[in-house]
C-alpha cells in the first residue's frame, strides 16, 4: 500500500523522489529533444499556408508527444524518442509525396476549394456543408477590408481553411448585406418602409415597394432582413 499523500508537500511537488541533481539531466534531455524537434521541423519543410494541413497537424501532434516525455521522465530513453521522430518524419514525407501526385487522395484527405460567395450572395448550399459559421465568415471578410457583401465578386474557402476573396471594381460595387457588427444588430422580419433590403442569412438583396410585409427570402427560407448598403 502506497504512502498517503500530504497536501503541500513542497519537496514532493517540486522534486518527488528524485535527487536535486536530476534536474540537470532534465535540462540536458530538454535541450536534446529541442534540437531533435528543430531538426525534424526543418527537414519537414515550410508550407506557405495560413493554417496547418492535416499532415502537418498529425506530424506536430506526434512529434509533440514524442518530444515531451523524454524531457522529464527518467524511464523514457532518448533513443526511443529519436526512433519515433524518424518514423513520423518518414510517414509525413511519404503521405505528402503520395498526396502531391494523386489528386484523388489529395481531395479525400485535404478537401477541395469551395465557392461560398458569388456576386455578393452566400451560396448557402455549399456554405452549409462546411464547418464554418456566418460570424467566422464575416470576420474573415472584415479582415480583408470588406464592409458589405456587395463588394465581393467571389469568395472561395480553400482546403487549408483560408478564405480567398475577389472584390468587384469600385465602379461595379452593388448594394449588399452589411457585415459590420453594429449594422448586423438592426435585423427585423417586417419591412418597415420601401427600399432595398438584404437577407441576413444569404445576403440576397430584394427591393420592396410597400411596407408592412413579412417576406421570406427567395434564395433561402429565412425571414430576417437588414437595410442593404452600398
Amino acid at each position: 500500500m502506497s504512502d498517503p499523500v500530504h497536501p503541500f508537500d513542497w519537496e514532493r511537488i517540486f522534486i518527488h523522489d528524485f535527487p536535486w541533481s536530476y534536474l540537470g539531466e532534465v535540462a540536458f534531455r530538454t535541450i536534446f529533444m529541442f534540437v531533435v524537434l528543430l531538426t525534424a521541423l526543418t527537414v519537414s519543410g515550410k508550407r506557405e499556408v495560413r493554417q496547418l494541413s492535416i499532415y502537418e497537424l498529425v506530424l506536430l501532434i506526434g512529434l509533440g508527444s514524442a518530444a515531451g516525455d523524454p524531457m522529464f521522465y527518467h524511464d523514457v530513453p532518448l533513443a526511443s524518442a529519436v526512433v519515433v521522430f524518424a518514423v513520423m518524419m518518414g510517414c509525413y514525407k511519404l503521405a505528402t509525396f503520395i498526396s502531391d501526385r494523386n489528386k484523388t487522395v489529395r481531395d479525400v484527405l485535404e478537401g477541395k476549394p469551395v465557392y461560398v460567395i458569388e456576386n455578393g450572395c452566400i451560396l448557402t448550399q455549399n456554405f452549409n456543408k462546411e464547418d464554418l459559421g456566418l460570424e467566422e465568415l464575416f470576420s474573415d471578410l472584415r479582415v480583408e477590408g470588406i464592409e458589405q457583401l456587395g463588394q465581393v465578386r467571389t469568395a472561395i474557402l480553400e482546403p487549408n481553411g483560408q478564405l480567398s476573396v475577389f472584390q468587384f471594381k469600385a465602379s461595379e460595387v452593388r448594394r449588399g448585406l452589411p457585415i459590420l457588427p453594429n449594422d448586423l444588430k438592426n435585423q427585423f422580419s417586417h419591412i418597415q418602409q420601401p427600399g432595398d433590403y438584404a437577407c441576413c442569412t444569404c445576403g440576397n438583396v430584394q427591393s420592396f415597394n410597400t411596407s408592412g410585409q413579412q417576406p421570406a427570402c427567395p434564395h433561402c427560407p429565412e425571414t430576417s432582413w437588414v437595410k442593404a448598403v452600398r
